[in-house]
């Protein structure tokens, strides 16, 4: 049960509500092993900003790599993990991010996508209610050795004629209104709290900017492994 619920949110982050829909398993028994899961580090839960009541979760990914590892080394050498060959994604696809302003989370997924693939995944960004671009993305990423300034917010209804390998919502609020894009993509919602929300100065929110990107890393290291292992052209 813990296995399925850990497979499930490998791939999106989850309400309780939709794991025990795609569990089949009474919701006691869903809370009780996301329970077990939490108190081993392996899932992590936040409220969501659409509706304080509800809450997501999402897998631990860097934490589960660290224990697989060391029960691989633990029972015999032969079973240590390698670590996959630096490199970018060896074939080409195409990611829709979306948040609600298009301001910060969107934008520095999509600059770090491109970065981190070297330019093998098309990666796009777009609001439900754009908004000028914060200045803290802007000197976070430049930080980071990229830059947005010349990033231009844009409605979602600019790419719904568009087709992509994957949407990926990174507001739980924008989640709720994402509309049905063309070709049927991968919908996957990253449920990341917006770093601007507290209305705070810049200069006290900017360590918050850091810790998204921090956040967007993993999370698109591991996006990035995952597309890596899809077979390219020609290959059967």
């Amino acid at each position: 049960m813990r296995w399925r619920l850990l497979a499930e949110l490998a791939l999106s982050d989850r309400q309780v509500r939709e794991l025990t829909a795609l569990a089949g398993q009474p919701q006691n028994l869903v809370s009780y092993h996301l329970g077990k899961l939490r108190a081993g580090g392996l899932v992590v839960m936040r409220r969501s900003s659409a509706d304080r009541r509800d809450a997501y979760y999402s897998i631990d990914l860097p934490r589960c790599r660290e224990l697989l590892a060391g029960a691989g080394a633990a029972l015999h050498p032969g079973l240590r993990l390698v670590p996959p060959p630096p490199g970018p994604v060896g074939v080409r696809a195409s990611v829709l991010f979306l948040c609600t302003g298009n301001s910060a989370r969107s934008q520095i997924a999509e600059a770090l996508t491109r970065a981190r693939s070297g330019r093998r995944v098309q990666a796009c960004s777009a609001g439900s209610h754009p908004k000028p671009l914060h200045p803290n993305a802007v000197r976070v990423m430049r930080e980071a050795g990229l830059d947005l300034g010349r990033q231009q917010s844009k409605h979602l209804s600019v790419f719904a004629a568009d087709t992509f390998d994957h949407v990926i919502t990174l507001c739980d609020k924008v989640r709720e209104v994402c509309p049905e894009f063309p070709g049927h993509p991968g919908y996957v919602h990253w449920s990341i709290a917006d770093p601007a929300a507290s209305g705070k100065s810049d200069d006290q929110t900017y360590p918050l900017f850091r810790q998204l990107v921090a956040e967007l890393e993993t999370r698109i290291g591991y996006l990035l492994a995952g597309l890596a292992t899809r077979p390219g052209p020609g290959t059967s």
